[in-house]
């Protein structure tokens, strides 16, 4: 374990990192059960995206334990989904073979660029102040996800959202696990959110939101997606565009990820950077690869990694565990498919409280800094997307720099990424 992960280096241990493996799995453990039925929507078999999404996500997560040595963990991404089932298959008409066939050249395409360092130079062109507020909009994000989960914040029609009924039902639920959680951090009880996760669900059963296990504890066969490509409009311009939103959206929301957990978890260097990015980039890349090939949308590294950071999560043993759980949950689906949402959302919620932490750090003496780093962090939420809160932040910054006459502090690679949010903003 010392050889592969430098747990003395990085001031840990085995029982540490295997508890915020533990914890980074059950809070995204959801995936399990959404990803399939998202795309059954498009058509697919739900028994073989089950199997595809588990074995997509553990092989891309032992790739980042084995060769980055980063506590992030991968699956098939959420909204990338969506844009998959409700899209490419049902808005343009497309088969989910073609919509599969685009997710399966974008991973090729992002190895490429990964081994020509063009995505490590992408997350080192992002200016400093941004790097920060970028853990602070996903703090903000993901807390929202967590309120929304539970069902405390709600849709409404006249104001966008609302705060729901807390007085009963999961919101109830989810209220009550964050007291207990919130109770724990006070008095600094290690693994804290693993464990109100788990309490949560052992109050959800009279609460009637904790079901029995139940459903087949055997795989369910990949036959019925497995290797199921359409290359026969691989030049026509829908591919094109569905191919470029994938690549666009997967790339900074990783991007994003990586930065925002990263520097929760003190990894980044004096120079702002990410240690081995390339290799992390890489896990990424082979994920949605092999996760197309397997039957699955594409793969990006998790928001809810910092999940396990918040437990002291700093080295690759503790993605190499939530991989382990990811094969596990091949054979136990009806036990941890038996977990709520509302149980996860407080962990969720207060991670988004450590994440925001970062937001000292952000100089707000400089408009043409605070600016930009004020519309990173306020975009990702009310966007609902990282890659969107990016986009904006960087172009703002970009816009600021020149129009103030700071144009030495604008590199080229900064020039060319502003260049794609462009291009993306004009394509649609």
């Amino acid at each position: 374990m010392e050889k592969w992960f430098k747990l003395k280096e990085h001031k840990t241990t085995i029982k540490t990192e295997l508890l915020a493996g533990l914890t980074t799995f059950l809070t995204m453990a959801y995936i399990l059960i959404v990803n399939p039925l998202i795309l059954s929507d498009a058509g697919m078999d739900f028994g073989g995206v089950f199997t595809a999404t588990a074995l997509s996500a553990a092989i891309a997560t032992l790739v980042m334990a084995f060769t980055a040595n980063l506590p992030f963990a991968l699956a098939p991404g959420m909204g990338l989904n969506a844009f998959f089932a409700y899209t490419v298959v049902l808005g343009m008409g497309y088969s989910w073979e073609f919509a599969l066939t685009a997710v399966f050249l974008e991973g090729i395409i992002f190895i490429v660029l990964t081994i020509l360092n063009v995505r490590e130079a992408i997350v080192n062109s992002i200016p400093a102040n941004i790097k920060k507020a970028i853990s602070v909009g996903i703090g903000l994000f993901i807390a929202f996800i967590g309120l929304q989960n539970a069902g405390i914040i709600v849709d409404d029609g006249a104001t966008l959202v609302i705060m729901g009924d807390i007085t009963s039902g999961t919101a109830l639920l989810a209220v009550i696990g964050l007291i207990v959680t919130g109770i724990l951090l006070a008095f600094k009880v290690r693994g804290a959110l693993l464990i109100g996760i788990v309490a949560t669900t052992i109050i959800g059963i009279p609460f009637g939101a904790t079901s029995a296990p139940q459903g087949s504890w055997l795989p369910p066969s990949l036959a019925p997606v497995f290797f199921k490509f359409d290359f026969s409009q691989v030049f026509s311009f829908d591919m094109l565009i569905v191919l470029f939103t994938f690549l666009f959206v997967d790339m900074f929301d990783t991007v994003g990820t990586l930065i925002g957990v990263s520097t929760k978890a003190n990894l980044i260097d004096k120079d702002g950077n990410i240690p081995k990015v390339k290799q992390a980039l890489l896990a990424d890349a082979i994920g949605t690869t092999v996760g197309a090939m397997l039957g699955t949308s594409t793969v990006t590294t998790y928001v809810e990694s910092s999940a396990g950071v918040a437990e002291g999560g700093k080295t690759g043993l503790s993605a190499l565990s939530t991989g382990i759980l990811f094969l596990i949950a091949l054979f136990l689906a009806p036990l941890f498919l038996a977990v709520p949402g509302a149980a996860t959302a407080p962990a969720l919620i207060l991670v988004g409280l450590f994440m925001i932490t970062p937001v000292k750090d952000i100089d707000f003496t400089n408009y043409t800094e605070a600016i930009p780093a004020f519309l990173t962090l306020i975009f990702m939420p009310l966007t609902y997307s990282i890659a969107d809160g990016i986009m904006i932040g960087m172009l703002s910054w970009i816009f600021l720099k020149l129009l103030t006459g700071n144009v030495k502090s604008i590199n080229l690679m900064t020039i060319i990424v502003g260049v794609l949010f462009l291009l993306k903003l004009i394509v649609g």
